[in-house]
């Protein structure tokens, strides 16, 4: 499924990964063109990932076109 063809309600409370399968938390919620990820039990990190780094929607995991290094670029603390 192409970044086009998501359907954006459907990726709220699924997983999404990274590259190498990195861990990037829960869908919490998607903005005009960023996708917010939350991640973690007591320390809690919210990632806000533009929309354009989004590989695919498998359904169940929305994967992204990020490291888990890169990813720190996108993290609010």
């Amino acid at each position: 499924m192409s970044r086009t063809s998501i359907n954006w309600d459907k990726v709220i409370g699924k997983k999404a990964r990274g590259l190498d399968n990195a861990d990037l938390g829960e869908v919490q919620e998607v903005l005009r063109g960023i996708v917010v990820t939350e991640k973690g039990l007591e320390d809690r990190n919210k990632f806000y990932f533009p929309q354009t780094l989004v590989d695919q929607f498998d359904g169940n995991t929305l994967l992204f076109h990020v490291s888990r290094i890169e990813a720190e670029a996108y993290r609010y603390s």
